[in-house]
């Protein structure tokens, strides 16, 4: 090849590349503004303390992160908010899993139920935290009680079984997780139902041929086939329920935000009753990089189980 068609070729490579480039700046350029430039700054906020207004921030370096080790009620939200994940993960996930199996089957009406299992994640949040506050109310109006699953209840004989599970520190973060498992079990169930539909059937006739009952093709077709699916799932299950944050806001009273406090929670009542934005940008600097690194190696254990 000529100098000449070398440098031409190269020239014409170069256009291309920038072309290319040109259709991905617009997501780069959003990316930069609304993630990486604010992480820096909050990070750089969390050096400092600052009230959110005036005076201007001043330096302490770390000590916020010091003293976010020692928080007691820190690492209770954390806690928290493990807890509601280790809830979606069983039942949430199973839940969405076997209605999964059932719809992928010919079932009659079963584009009916797919229909509905994706009603509660399409909901609004508030809409669905004020609902069920009120499903789950034990209160009294006019010498009845107001709330439907209570006033239930007390209508078929059982009155002893009339609470507020919202009210009792022992049941009210269990209640929350069981709803944010009903609000949110439609999106696992749609992806899990996606992946059902790519595994090829004759992989379960081949199974029945050599004599594979139901629970057989089960444990050595379909979750195998379906692992990298299932961590997709787990994966954003995980961070989903981490961040759970507005149906805490819709449900939960204020006598209870010791007991139903979350790191988001904790972060906002950070900013807005303590006034210390900077030790409110230590909290989500330290909760972001728990979140990315998890993330990270749930990635890695999912590029182990994608078939080859």
């Amino acid at each position: 090849m000529s100098f000449f068609a070398y440098k031409r070729a190269a020239s014409i490579d170069l256009k291309d590349k920038s072309e290319n480039f040109l259709f991905i700046l617009p997501a780069v350029a959003i990316f930069l503004l609304f993630y990486i430039y604010p992480f820096f700054k909050i990070f750089s906020l969390s050096l400092h303390e600052w009230n959110g207004i005036f005076p201007p921030p001043m330096f302490v370096g770390f000590d916020h992160f010091i003293e976010l080790a020692g928080d007691k009620i820190w690492w209770s939200s954390i806690w928290h908010a493990v807890y509601i994940t280790l809830i979606a993960l069983t039942f949430q996930n199973i839940l969405a899993f076997a209605l999964a199996l059932a719809c992928d089957r010919e079932i009659r009406l079963k584009n009916f139920y797919r229909v509905v299992f994706f009603i509660p994640p399409v909901l609004s949040e508030v809409v669905v935290g004020l609902i069920w506050r009120w499903i789950l109310d034990a209160g009294m109006q006019n010498g009845q009680h107001i709330g439907l699953l209570n006033h239930f209840l007390y209508s078929t004989g059982l009155p002893h079984l009339v609470n507020n599970l919202l009210s009792d520190p022992k049941t009210a973060l269990t209640t929350i997780a069981i709803v944010h498992c009903w609000k949110g079990f439609g999106w696992g169930f749609i992806i899990l139902l996606a992946g059902l539909q790519t595994i090829d059937h004759q992989l379960y006739e081949a199974a029945r041929v050599d004599g594979a009952g139901a629970w057989q093709c089960l444990k050595s077709v379909t979750i195998p086939m379906m692992m990298p699916v299932i961590l997709v799932v787990v994966i954003l299950t995980i961070l989903g329920s981490m961040q759970v944050f507005v149906l805490m806001l819709a449900m939960v009273s204020q006598g209870l935000v010791y007991h139903t406090e979350v790191p988001v929670t904790r972060i906002l009542s950070a900013m807005t009753e303590s006034n210390r934005f900077g030790y409110a940008c230590a909290m989500g600097v330290t909760f972001g990089i728990f979140l990315v690194m998890f993330s990270v190696t749930m990635k890695k254990i999912s590029d182990r189980f994608r078939p080859r």
